[in-house]
Parts: C-alpha cells; structure tokens; sequence
C-alpha cells in the first residue's frame, strides 16, 4: 500500500479541468484533482484527500506561476478548507465557460461517442456572475449558525458572504438562533419579496446516524428526501415567478431554477426545439410546476395534449394553479418510471428534465418505445447527461443540436439540453 498523502505539500504544474471543479495534475506517477487552480499555472498544493487508489485530492494553496485570466477571488468563503459553494470564484467568467465547455465536450466523446465542440453560453442577468441566484439553501450548524457546506465535509461555514445571492437574502439570519440541524430556505421570488422557511432537521434512523459506509449514506440519503416540518420565518413562504407573460405562485421550498433568468431561456430554447403540431400529444417527464409544459400548450392548442409527470404532489397542485386556463395540460403526481407506463401512448414530442443523476436505462428506454419524433432533454450534470445520451442512440435516437448555459457562475456546475431525433445519424 502506498503512503497516504494526506497534509502533503508539493509543487505542482495544472493541467486541463476536470468534472467536479478540479484541474488535473500528476505527481510521483499518481493523478492528482487540484481545487482553486487554473490550467497552466504552477502552484503548491495541499492533498486534501487520499483514499490509497490512483488519485489524491488536493488544494492549490499558493500561486507559483498564475494564470493571466486568474482574479481575485468574488467569494471569500470558497477558498482552501472553505464552503464547497464558489469552485471557480477566482476565474474570470470567459475562462470559467471555457473550462465547462471543456468539461462537456470530453464528457460527451467519452461517454457518449459524440464527438462535438459546445460552447456555454451566458444567461441574461449574469452581470460580473454574483446576484444571479434566486434562492439559496443553508444549513445550521449545532450552534443554531446558518452557513454552506464545506468541500465533501459535514463542516458547515457559517460567514455569509457568497455573492451568488444579493447580500440582502442574508439580512437578519445572523441574529436569529435557528434549530440546529434543520436548513433554511431563502427566496428572493420575481416580485422581489423575500421569503425564508425553516426546514427541520431529518429524522435520521439509527442505521443513517451510525454508519459511515454506503448504507449509512443511503439512510442519510432516504431521510433528507422525507417529508419534513417547515416553518415560514419571513414573507409568505409562497414565491411568485414568471415565464413567459404566465404567473406561478410556488411553495418557496419546492423547485424553480437558481440563476433569474435560467427559466426563460430554457423554455425559450425547450419551444423552439419541440415544436409540436396542433392537436399533438406531449409528455412533459419531470416537469416540476409545468414551466415546459405551458410554452407548449399553446401550440397544441385545445384539441392536444400534455401530460406532466412530477412526483412532489406540491408541484403538482401549484402548477395546475398555474395553468388552471389550459386544460390540455394533465398532471400526474408520481414517479417517472412508474407513470410512464400509463401515460396516453404515441406522443410526439416528449421533453425530459431529469434530477442531476440523470433520467436512466429505465426512464430512457420507456420514452424510446414511445417513438416520439423529437426528444428534448435537459441535464444539470455532464457525465448523466453524457450517459442519457449514450441510452438514446442504442435506442435509434441521435443527437440533433445540443447548447449548454453557464447558469451557475463562479461554480463547475453547466446547464446542457439536447434534441434528439429518430434516425441513423451517430451524432457526431
């Protein structure tokens, strides 16, 4: 067994980024995934993590040789041994998208075969990429401290500073003791109100508070996911948001996307791609609060129809709240792989947004054998999304256009959606 580099130091040359909001180095013939580097610099690094196998994590803790596109760090909570929230706070935005770029190109050629350059493009609203973000999630700490995560750790920072969010969602949450354990849900909602919801902490089974190994982590998993007591502290708990002309009323804890102007230009782009035929039927899988599935309804129109499929039942009576005027839209509260197979047959179209392990074999072939003329797919997650795309060509389907969104500055984290059509292209 080799010698654990835990503590290390060592100089180090970066090279290209990797998924997870790394850039690669060797040393001593082992890969070594370095944070807070940038391609080409030089840098002492720290290992961080050393589990024995052929890599080592690590962070750059001083800049030998620095980047020409390096700045000073946007977040000051990020940086070696900080919060897991700002990867790539001290990269210029141009280079940030580079390196996502990069990112979901490899991902693609070597999970998928596709061979295909794909830029990340800017969202609207981006600015100097802080105050993008719409809500933000923290946790407590044992002390009743709100703050973010650390790097793979239970350690929670409690200095709130991350500039995602405009430092006004943070106003008073400091003075407060919150119950430790429990999260807090903080909204800035379209109307400009802001809303904040206690979250109670999970009730963890005995397996889940003594167990480090996978079934631990599982029982972990299970009991986040659970359904848990919620406490509006500030506002109305209810988020106002909009697409398109059309109005949401939300629950501030359920699901809209972060960055102000994500949903906008998804659905924009999820509009342009799908385009349904009057009288066409649709599946809308994941559709949350049926964002997707109202820029569709009206190309269907009243003799079409769409089917929604969203397992939080909340979502679900909040989106048919939404859309009580387009009765082409039918929600169904449920799972995905089990209201698949129950849904209206022979869809045109379907359009998927799966969580960030991405839709599945299970998912994707069942949408397959739907033999839908055109598939639109969203991803928050390169390697899923690669993978997703790698199902659908076994199935005959074969990537048509692909576009990707820098929709979490200062993050490793990249917004892709892919068409696909029936046909025998490779998809390269």
């Amino acid at each position: 067994m080799s010698e654990n580099w835990t503590g290390r130091t060592f100089e180090a040359d970066l090279g290209r980024p990797g998924h997870g909001g790394f850039v690669v180095a060797r040393h001593d013939g082992r890969v070594v995934f370095v944070r807070h580097g940038l391609p080409g610099e030089r840098v002492r690094v720290r290992v961080t993590e050393d589990r024995g196998g052929s890599f080592a994590r690590a962070d750059a803790v001083e800049v030998l040789d620095p980047s020409p596109l390096r700045i000073d760090p946007l977040c000051p909570v990020s940086g070696p041994g900080g919060a897991g929230c700002c990867d790539f706070s001290h990269a210029a935005l141009s280079l940030q998208r580079e390196m996502k770029a990069e990112v979901v190109a490899e991902q693609l050629r070597r999970v998928a075969g596709i061979d295909r350059a794909v830029p990340v493009e800017e969202l609207p609203g981006t600015g100097t990429g802080t105050g993008w973000r719409t809500r933000v999630r923290l946790a407590v700490d044992g002390d009743g401290r709100p703050g973010y995560h650390g790097y793979r750790s239970a350690d929670i920072v409690t200095d709130l500073r991350c500039p995602q969010i405009v430092s006004s969602a943070y106003d008073g949450l400091d003075d407060h003791s919150w119950r430790p354990g429990s999260e807090l849900q903080v909204v800035v909602d379209d109307d400009g109100a802001r809303h904040v919801v206690e979250i109670a902490a999970p009730k963890m089974s005995r397996t889940g508070r003594a167990s480090r190994g996978r079934r631990g982590a599982t029982a972990r998993r299970a009991a986040g996911s659970a359904p848990r007591r919620e406490r509006v502290v500030s506002g109305s708990g209810r988020a106002v948001e909009r697409v398109g002309g059309r109005r949401w009323e939300l629950s501030a804890t359920g699901f809209w996307q972060a960055h102000r102007s994500a949903a906008e230009t998804y659905s924009t782009v999820v509009r342009e791609w799908a385009r349904p035929d009057p009288g066409a039927h649709v599946w809308d899988l994941y559709g949350g609060v049926g964002v997707f599935a109202a820029v569709v309804a009206g190309d269907v129109g009243p003799g079409g129809r769409i089917d929604s499929v969203e397992f939080s039942a909340t979502a679900v009576r909040d989106g048919a709240a939404a859309l009580a005027d387009a009765p082409q839209v039918h929600f169904h509260a449920a799972r995905v792989e089990r209201a698949i197979a129950e849904l209206a047959p022979n869809p045109q179209v379907v359009i998927l947004d799966p969580p960030r392990s991405g839709a599945g074999k299970e998912v994707v072939a069942a949408v397959s054998a739907a033999g839908p003329q055109r598939i639109v797919h969203v991803g928050c997650d390169p390697a899923s999304f690669a993978r997703d795309l790698a199902l659908y060509s076994g199935h005959g389907y074969h990537l048509d256009q692909v576009r990707a969104f820098d929709a979490f500055p200062l993050t490793h984290h990249v917004e892709c959606l892919a068409l696909l059509v029936r046909g025998d292209g490779s998809g390269g």
